[in-house]
Parts: C-alpha cells; structure tokens; sequence
C-alpha cells in the first residue's frame, strides 16, 4: 500500500536524534553570492574554483539560473552569477558560460548596460529594496556597473542611520527593508556609504556618526554560528559589503566568512539555508496524526517533545525583539521565531500525546505568542506586529490559518476559550475578506514556477481550507470548490488551475478535501490519491518541486516536502 511505504519511509529520514532535518537545494544565488564574499576576503581560492565550477556545471541551457537547478532562469540569480564570475576572475577560464551569461542579460535586460541592467532588476522587486539593492550592490563590488565610484550611483542608499534608532520606532521609521533584513540595510547602507556619500552635508554628518553604533548592532545581532538567519545570501551579503567597505579586520566579517566555509557542499555548492530542522519535524509529526492508527511508540514521542520543547524562545530574540514563547524553522542560533513555525510546533505537541503541565505552559506561551503577533486588520504576519509595509511583514492567509489550527487545537486544553475568541474572531474574518471571489487564498511562502503570476493558489487554499475545516466555516466549502475545479484532467493538482500537477500540490489539496469529509468530494479524492500512488511509484520515489519561497521571493525546494505531503494527504483522504 503507497500510505504504508510513504509512512516507513517518513519514519526512516529521522536524524540520530529522533527528529527531522531535511535537505534543502542547493541554489545557485547562494553559491555566487558566498564565491564573491571569499573571493573578496582572498585565502579560499579552492572554495572559490569549486563553486564556479559547480555554477558552471549547472547552467541552464538558455544561459541563465534559476534560485535551483530545476528552476527557470531568471534575472536576479543570473545576474548574481555574472558578478560571481567577475568577482573570481573566471571570466578566461569560463568564456563559454560568461558568453551565455551575456547573451541572455542582453536578451532579458534589453542590454548589458549599467542603467538597463539597474531598470530590470529594480522593477522585478518594486518598492520592496530586500533584494534589489544587494543584487546591485554586487554587481558593483564585481565591477559589472562599471569602475569606480560611478558603479555605485546605481545602487539606492539605504538609510543604515535608522538602524541606530531604538527598535521601538522601527515600525514607524518606514524601513525600505523586511524586518528580517537589518543586518543587511546596515551593511550594504554602509558601503554605498562609503563609495558614494552623499553631497548632503547633515545627513553625512548623520551616517558618520552612526557608522560605529550600527557596527556594534551589527556584531551584537549576529549568531554564535556566523550565518544571519542561517542564510548563506543574507551572511554573504554583509560580509562582502564590510569587505568592499574596507572593515576587513571586522569581527563580523571573520564570523561570516566561518559560517560559508563550514556551509559548502561537497559539490561545490551552497544551500539557501542550513536546514529548517524544526520546521521539518512538525511537518513529519503532524502529517503522521493524519494516518488512521498511527501512533508513535512512547519513548520516540518523547524523544520528539524534548526536542521541540527545546527549541522555543524563552527570552526576547536579540535580533527581532520577538517577546518569548515562539518557534523559528531551526534548530540552529541563528533562527527567529515566526507565526508559521510556532503553530507547527504547537500542533506537534498536541498531536504527540497527552500533555503534562511542562507541555501546557509551553503551549500557553506559544498561543500567547501568535495572539500577541496578530496585526489590526486581524491576519498574522511572519515575524514582526505592525511592520505591514513590505510582504514578510504583512498579514498572510497561510500563516492566519496554521496559527487558527493551533489556537483551536489548544484552546479547550488550556482553558482560553475567552482570552483568545476576540482573536479567533478576528482572524476568521480576516480570511473571508481575503478570500478571492473564486474562493481561492493566495499563500506568502509557496509558490510555483509555471504560474504566471508565481503565484501559488494551490497551496494557500488548501491551507486555510484545512483550518477552516477544523472550524466548520462556510468559506472552506468555497474554498474546496475551487479546489475541485481546479483538478487536472490526470486526477493531479499543480499550483493552479491548468499547471502541471506535482506531488506536492496534490497531496495538499487530497488533505483539504480528505479533512472536510464531504462524500461528494469522494471521486475526486480517489482520482488523485491514484495519482499521486502512480506518481510516487506506490510510495517508492518523491522526487521534489521547487515550490517554496525563502526570504526576498527565493525558489528553494526541499526532499522532504513531498514525502511529508503526501503522507498528510493520503492519510487524511482515507476512508474511515
């Protein structure tokens, strides 16, 4: 049976430990990034030949890269790769490739020119400055924009003085960046800085003097691993910039430059990020509590809540200022705690057997924790309360339901019926104001390549219909018919209606209709599960998509996705 050999198989990726860790892609943007920070420190001239010939290796048959080696090539990743080769000195030893790299620039940008290639970039990310200005600010470092200072009057100042500000005001400051992005507004700010100052003399005289203080964030805010968020392009981006900025002796610099040595692959790659280890796990256990007569044995499940208990915050984060009581997607220091990590991990919990008064105290911070989150308009942002500017920092459909899930699958438990309905409350008519009038619910962290908006309605609608479902709400029922019109005539989903299906979107929509229960659903449910069954090999093979957003819009996928999935969706969908 495909559900039996899915579940062996979930069970058998367990790390020594007892959780789950993963593997994530390997991604180009990653490894051009941390080749032009080791490139600029100089001594890793073997690290540095084995990602340009792993980028090599890789490129796309049109010239360009995708975030992954199954993505479609696109602007930004290219670019970046452009400067890597730059900043190696590989251009002679590589002409085939930069060759390609050009011809398809020219074609996308309309030229190689320093102002068409900032025109495209900057007009993929719109007002949102996360990632164009790094992407411009290494081109620059590598000489792409042209020599000297004049590289530099395409790369948009960002305001580093603001960092210096108490981390109160942020929220009113109108950062041009995510919350999650300061270490690299205080780089990047820094060296444009220092290339190009500005002809204004008070505010020159402003960034002068909070060069040092927002150093000193810099170096407080950083994890004891090196990696900002965990991330190779945040870490590398900081570490090039100190470097272009001439703090070549910055402590930083030598904790960044430590994180990418020990993050290189053995092929010359580099991941997006470490791991998403806590992330992984809750996945795993609550996609197991789907699988009728699924128990963990006692000692395993205990093994599970030590671990998950360990991981939550119990102090304010230094990076974000996240009161206590939240979960971030690692286990590693350089994690923050978010609202789509927290009420995995609260549902984890509850799924992995009854719980003791050490469990309940955990789960009541963490309730608290997502109530204290919720923005005015009544939806869940990622990180931060009232940062709405910028699309981590806003309310999102997923986020709003996995944190309801949780809510509800602790509310009775914990006695909070009271303290949390006004939340509750809120947060369900959030979802039925954002809910499109085809019934569809648009996610913030997963997407799909072959939609042409990138968007990934697949995802998101199963999502909220999953929670929805939980709560009897009428918008799941819209929410599942749009599910059902969108099946593919193969009896699989993709991201949308009319997209390929993957493994993946399949198995999310099955667990949405399966935790309706709606016997009308059932001949749609049965035509995916045999899908899904052929398309896994009974349970054999779950080769991955890229569907998943990390920071800045970046495609990642992970080998577990799709075994997870589809354990959760085969489970559900059973008849019981």
């Amino acid at each position: 049976m495909t559900l039996d050999r899915l579940v062996e198989r979930l069970l058998a990726a367990r790390t020594p430990g007892g959780y789950w860790e993963g593997r994530l892609s390997s991604s180009a943007l990653s490894t051009a990034t941390a080749i032009t920070a080791l490139s600029l420190r100089g001594g890793h001239d073997a690290l540095v030949k084995g990602g340009i010939e792993w980028l090599a290796r890789t490129q796309n048959p049109d010239g360009g890269w995708g975030d992954t080696t199954r993505s479609h090539s696109n602007i930004s990743t290219t670019a970046l790769c452009w400067a890597a080769f730059a900043a190696a000195r590989a251009d002679c030893e590589h002409q085939g490739p930069v060759r390609r790299i050009e011809e398809w620039m020219r074609a996308k940008a309309g030229g190689l020119d320093p102002d068409q290639l900032a025109r495209a970039i900057t007009k993929r990310y719109g007002k949102d400055r996360t990632f164009s200005v790094p992407i411009l600010t290494m081109l620059a470092i590598s000489g792409r924009l042209g020599p000297g200072r004049d590289a530099w009057r395409h790369v948009i100042q960002l305001p580093f003085e603001m960092a210096a500000a108490p981390h109160q005001w942020y929220q009113w400051l109108s950062l041009p960046v995510v919350s999650y992005a300061l270490p690299a507004l205080i780089a990047i700010g820094q060296v444009r800085h220092r290339r190009r100052p500005t002809w204004n003399p008070v505010t020159r005289a402003l960034r002068s003097v909070t060069r040092e203080p927002t150093l000193k964030l810099l170096r407080e805010i950083q994890p004891s691993t090196g990696g900002y968020l965990e991330a190779t392009p945040l870490t590398s981006f900081v570490t090039m910039s100190l470097l272009a900025a001439g703090l070549t002796e910055s402590p930083v610099v030598e904790h960044g430059v430590r994180f990418l040595v020990d993050s290189v692959r053995e092929d010359g790659s580099w991941p997006i990020d470490t791991n998403l280890a806590t992330w992984a796990t809750t996945l795993s256990v609550n996609a197991l509590a789907t699988v009728p007569g699924f128990v963990f044995p006692r000692p395993d499940a205990e093994r599970i809540r030590e671990w998950l208990l360990a991981q939550q915050y119990r102090v304010e984060h230094p990076y974000t200022h996240a009161a206590p009581g939240g979960w971030a997607w690692t286990d590693l220091p350089g994690g923050v705690p978010d609202a789509d990590d927290t009420p995995g991990a609260l549902m984890a919990l509850r799924n992995l057997g009854p719980a003791d008064e050490r469990v309940r105290d955990a789960a009541r911070a963490g309730v608290r924790w997502l109530a204290g989150l919720q923005n005015r308009d009544g939806g869940i942002p990622t990180f931060c309360r009232g940062w709405a500017n910028l699309p981590f920092d806003r309310s999102s459909p997923d986020l709003t339901a996995h944190t309801l899930q949780a809510w509800h699958a602790w509310v009775g438990e914990l006695g909070m019926e009271w303290e949390l309905r006004p939340a509750i409350d809120r947060a369900l008519e959030y979802l039925t104001k954002v809910q499109r009038k085809d019934g569809a619910w648009i996610p913030l962290w997963f997407g799909n390549q072959d939609e042409p908006s990138e968007e990934n309605p697949t995802y998101g609608t199963a999502r909220v219909v999953i929670a929805l479902a939980k709560l009897g709400h009428l918008a799941a029922r819209k929410g599942a018919a749009w599910l059902l019109r969108a099946q593919n005539a193969d009896g699989g989903w993709g991201g949308s209606t009319g997209i390929v299906s993957s493994i993946e979107e399949t198995a999310l929509a099955l667990h949405a209709l399966g935790t309706l229960g709606d016997p009308a659903h059932r001949e749609s449910i049965d035509r995916g599960s045999a899908w899904l069954s052929a398309a896994t090999e009974n349970g054999e093979q779950t080769p991955a998509s890229p569907i998943g957003f990390y920071f800045a819009k970046l495609w990642y996928y992970e080998d577990l996705y799709p075994l997870i999935f589809s354990v959760g969706g085969l489970g559900s969908s059973m008849i019981r």
